[in-house]
């Protein structure tokens, strides 16, 4: 009976879970896991998770805004202020909770730095000009230099959007974290510049899966053709 094909000594099967998702392909028009189990998994709850954050956190900034504007009601989630705030607790845990696994995984595994190392100030500076001469290099399952630098940078600004809800939650209790943002305002202030950043992450995320379609069937099946040259 033939074996599975392994990638990187994972097979296509259960094994794929923990697989590089570089691996490069070994014969040609065949299929290659490009996003592991895992990886996709935590995806599709992130979108789930920060969805939820975000639409409930949009009601919640109008209970007390911070700019002389307000969001549109019916783009809200909660109803009303409690109601909020109990939709924005849930999608916080799910994210944090997804949020640790993907990090233990990321680093036991090695998709951290199989997929976003190595990262260099030459490389990053090289790729963003030719992003601006409209001149994206890009391979299912490879990521250039600014896409690393997206995905690290989004990954702090996470970390970030946490400890300043947990500092707007409880500010006696993260006074401490509090107190580096500059108290209980200078938190909720933090917060609405990280969700921003967030929501720009998503805006340019999902322009780039619409300029280049062929990558969304891929976080769902995990899998993409591959050739010589690499994924398609």
């Amino acid at each position: 009976m033939r074996k599975p094909r392994a990638l990187n000594g994972a097979t296509e099967g259960e094994g794929a879970f923990m697989a590089n998702p570089q691996a490069s392909a070994v014969a040609s028009g065949s299929k290659t896991v490009i996003h592991p189990l895992a990886v996709r998994i935590t995806h599709w709850i992130n979108v789930i998770a920060i969805l939820i954050m975000i639409l409930s956190g949009w009601r919640i900034y109008n209970a007390s805004p911070l700019f002389d504007f307000t969001f549109p009601d019916g783009i809200t989630l909660g109803g009303w202020l409690a109601g909020a705030l109990q939709w924005h607790f849930a999608g916080m845990w799910l994210f944090v909770l997804n949020g640790l696994f993907y990090v233990c995984y990321g680093i036991i595994s090695g998709h951290f730095k199989s997929s976003f190392l190595p990262l260099t100030w030459q490389s990053l500076w090289s790729e963003f000009k030719n992003t601006l001469r409209g001149k994206i290099s890009h391979e299912l399952g490879v990521y250039n230099a600014v896409q690393r630098a997206a995905y690290i940078g989004v990954l702090c600004v996470g970390l970030v959007l946490v400890l300043s809800g947990l500092a707007i939650w409880k500010p006696v209790q993260f006074q401490e974290i509090a107190a580096l943002m500059g108290g209980y305002e200078g938190a909720r202030w933090v917060h609405f510049i990280a969700m921003a950043l967030v929501v720009f992450f998503i805006l340019v995320h999902l322009t780039l899966v619409a300029l280049v379609p062929r990558t969304l069937w891929p976080m769902f099946s995990g899998r993409a053709e591959v050739s010589r040259e690499g994924p398609k």
